[in-house]
Order: C-alpha cells, then structure tokens, then sequence
C-alpha cells in the first residue's frame, strides 16, 4: 500500500514505467490523427518564414520559423512531415509531469496519474496536433519548473544555468515565456525561497536566459518594436475579451473540467499543504501569470502550459490526502470518469471524427461559444475551419495565371489580402508553378512588394472596390467556396488587376497592415 510522500527525496525511486508508457501513447495518439482534414492558416504561414530565417517576425518569435525550415528539409512537406515534431511534443510533456509527481514525492499511481492527467487534457491534444509555437511553449515552462523543482529540493545550485538556457530557448520560441519568468521571480521573492536571490548561479542564469534572448530583442529595437504594436492593435479587437470571472471559468475548460479538483488540489499543495509549502513559489507562479493575463486580455489558453505542474501537485495532494486513506475501488473510479470524458472531447480538440460528423459534435457541445478570436465562423469551430479551403484557393489562382497569354504570366504578381492566402500560394504553388505571392498582412507586409510594379496583379481576398481604387481594370476571373471553410475565405472571387494607378512598390504602405 502506498503511503505519504517519501521525506528523503534523495532515497526516491525511479520513475515509474507507465509515465514512459503514457509518453509514447501520446505520441502515437497524434501519429493517428495528425494528418486528418488539411493545414491550418498559421502552420503555411510558419513555412513561409521559414524561407525568411530571422531573429524575429512581427507577430512570433523565431523559432518556430526555424523549426518549420528544419522539419521540412528532414521530412518533407506532407502534413505528417509538418506535424512529426508537434506530435513529439506530447512526450515530455507527459514525462514531466510524472517526473514533478516523483520530485514531490509522489510514490507509483501519483505519477502515472499525473502523467495521465495530462495525457488526457484537451488542450495539450489540441496544441500537440498542428505546429505552432505553443506545441513547445509547455515543454519550455515546465523543464523550468522542473529545474526549480530540484533546487527547492536542494539541488544543484549550477543547475540555474540550465534554467537560464531553457528559459532563454523558450524566449525564443513565445514571448509569453516572460511571463512565466515574472511569475517565477515573484514566486521566489514571495516566500522563503528568496533566499536563491542571493546565490550567483541564479543571477547568471537569468543573464544567460537574457544573452540567448538579445538577437530577438534588438531585432524588435531595430524595427521600432512591431510585436507591441500588433498586440495594441489585435487585443480588444481581433482578440476576444472576456471579464474576469469568465477568464477563470474558461480556464476549467482547458484541462477538462472533471480534473479540476486535481489541478486545483495542486494549487492547495503548493500554497498550503504541510508537506508542499516548499513549492510554492509555482503556486505563486501560477496565480500572477493568471493576474498578469486577465489585466492584459490574455487569450483564454495563455495559461495552459502551467497546468502541468498543478496536475502533477494535485496528483501527489491526492495520494497523500485521499487515495493513500481509501479503499481500493476508488482509483479505478477516479480514473474511469476521466478517460471517458476524454473520448468524449477529443474529438473537439483534434480532427477524428469524419468532417460532416464533426460539425454536428461541435454543434451539439457548442463549442463555437467559446472563441478566442473575433472572427465569424461557419459550421466548424475556427480551429477546424481554417484546415479548409487553402488547396482551393491555389488551384484558383494557377488557373487564373495559365489563363494569361505566355508573356503575361511571366510578369504576372500574386498578391493576396491575408497571410494565410499568401503562404498557402508559397505553401503549395510550386507544383502549379506559381511565383511567390505578396501580401501586406504582418510579415508579409514587412517583406514588401518584392519587385513587382503591379502592372499585372492577380489577386486574392480583396473586394472588387478596394482593388478598383488601386487599378484601372479590375476584372472577375471565378469565385471560389468551400463548404467548411470560415466564411473569411469563402467565397472568394480571384480578380485579374491591370493598369495600376500607383507603382506597387510606392503604395505598399497603403496594402500593408497588422492583424
């Protein structure tokens, strides 16, 4: 029978094989339905930047420009290709948070159940199915908890400098990662543990976190800081907000609302419990990332990559305090509920179900009430509708450019309204052969006009009066839809523009904006 955390940690056990098991199973769960309905907007446009390596992007840190660019060389450009490191991406994510359990002194079923909890939670399947950079945002916040883990445990002081290299790394990757750093330095200053103030380690750690992070910075110092400018532009217009109480509500969505009681039992553990006060500076954490969020307008699932050291807490509170103390039967009846509800909502939170079935399962959990962006949806949520339509549209457009006389469409220019429509023309145009495309949307913008003078422009997303005020013959070449596609991109009418009333190059200002 399993009893009270172990008080001498440094007598711990190794970690538990399911927390391996678990690790591979989520791995293999996304191999099975990555590939399923098409590419989101952003993964094209991730590509795209990737073909632009830079130390920073208007609305993303670098990295995961890098790793689109890396993926691709290694493995191709298929949808499984793209989606191979995201998938990856489950497994320590899962090992982490057995291995937190065991840190904490979590005996067997506290960390196989901490490595479940997260296996099963909607929003880490939702991040780990498409590439973006929050597939390795909870990677990076959590290797740093981690690390913290086992100094507050008397580790290593040195092992600062390894936090400093994540943190710096995870700088990189999302900008939020500084966020969690504030939370991490109040989370110290607020309890007794402001005693690692005093240690050099810490201090050169942060400093190398800051040297890894300098490229990305003075690139935003250099370009009059656009990441700030877009984040004014986008919260509180693009961005949905909700009150404060609603952000909180949202927050049990994330997880599944039946681990709640875990999650929040790990919250208890580390603020209040005998045996897990000496953690809490994560409870701290916690609690001023979530502040920091709901007073900046946060998206709703900003706050998910710290879950998992609250499940892998809650985990070991509840071997502690409830498991340890009853009978038998109630693992398996705490754990049946939770994997049950887990079926039911994975398919909300990745592309399983057959698309005709997945718009009435969406539908009938309302899942187009929670939105995380003001845009107007169709059948799918926004999630699944921008897996739509990008295929299409290039195909549109080939056709449209192979209707052109040889010597046109040589001097012909592709220019589209949003990123999305741009970098699948990037994405998918070199079979047709199609040029690149420009657009004025964020980095598309920045990259500018690329040459082009605009005399012959084929173009995409725009309306017919906007582009008239641009051209003198503006003419309708095929309206386009697609049946799940968000109704931003469908119909969409492909114009064939000639006769510029501006070179293209001297009115880029007037195409370009942020969004």
């Amino acid at each position: 029978m399993e009893t009270r955390p172990l008080k001498n940690l440094s007598t711990r056990p190794a970690l538990d094989y399911s927390v391996y098991l678990l690790a591979v199973l989520g791995v293999f769960v996304h191999f099975l339905f990555n590939s399923k309905y098409g590419y989101f907007r952003d993964e094209l446009y991730y590509a795209a930047c990737g073909e632009h390596l830079a130390w920073g992007y208007v609305d993303h840190a670098p990295l995961v420009a890098l790793v689109s660019r890396v993926s691709r060389a290694l493995f191709g450009d298929s949808l499984f290709a793209l989606r191979l490191l995201p998938a990856l991406s489950a497994a320590p994510k899962v090992w982490l948070a057995g291995w937190m359990a065991r840190e904490m002194g979590g005996l067997r079923f506290a960390q196989f159940f901490a490595a479940l909890l997260v296996l099963l939670a909607p929003i880490y399947l939702t991040f780990d199915n498409f590439l973006s950079m929050n597939a390795f945002e909870p990677v990076f916040w959590m290797t740093c908890a981690a690390i913290v883990l086992r100094i507050l445990n008397g580790g290593n002081p040195r092992l600062w400098l390894l936090f400093g290299i994540v943190a710096g790394i995870g700088i990189l990757n999302k900008h939020s990662m500084l966020f969690f750093l504030s939370g991490i330095v109040a989370g110290l200053f607020f309890t007794p543990a402001r005693k690692q103030f005093a240690r050099l380690e810490l201090w050169a750690g942060f400093l190398i976190a800051f040297l890894i992070f300098l490229p990305n910075l003075l690139w935003e110092i250099h370009h009059d800081y656009p990441t700030i400018a877009l984040l004014r532009t986008v919260i509180g217009t693009k961005y949905a907000t909700v009150s404060p109480l609603a952000y909180i509500a949202e927050q049990f969505l994330l997880v599944n609302p039946l681990a709640a009681p875990f999650w929040l039992a790990g919250l208890y553990f580390f603020l209040l419990d005998r045996d897990g006060r000496k953690y809490a500076p994560l409870g701290y954490c916690y609690l001023i990332v979530l502040l920091e969020m709901i007073l900046l307008h946060g998206k709703i699932y900003y706050l998910a990559p710290a879950y998992i050291m609250l499940l892998a807490g809650g985990a070991v509170a509840w071997q502690q305090n409830v498991f340890s103390r009853a009978a038998s039967w109630l693992k398996p009846a705490v754990v049946t509920p939770l994997i049950i509800s887990a079926i039911i909502a994975a398919p909300l939170a990745m592309p399983i179900l057959p698309v005709e079935m997945a718009v009435k399962y969406c539908a009938f959990f309302g899942v187009q009430d929670v939105k995380v962006e003001n845009v107007p949806l169709n059948s799918l949520p926004q999630l699944f509708g921008d897996m739509f339509g990008w295929p299409q549209q290039v195909q549109a457009i080939a056709r449209a450019l192979h209707s052109l006389p040889a010597d046109e469409q040589s001097a012909a220019t592709l220019l589209a309204y949003n990123y999305g429509e741009a970098a699948a023309i990037d994405y998918f145009g070199k079979s047709y052969g199609l040029p690149k495309a420009i657009s004025g949307h964020n980095q598309y913008g920045a990259w500018g006009p690329r040459g082009a003078s605009g005399d012959l422009v084929i173009a995409i997303g725009f309306s017919k009066e906007r582009l008239g005020r641009a051209f003198a013959q503006v003419t309708a070449f095929e309206t386009i839809s697609h049946a799940y596609a968000l109704p931003e991109e469908s119909p969409l009418t492909i114009y064939i523009c000639r006769n510029p009333r501006k070179n293209l190059a001297a009115s880029w200002n007037e195409w370009t904006y942020l969004d």
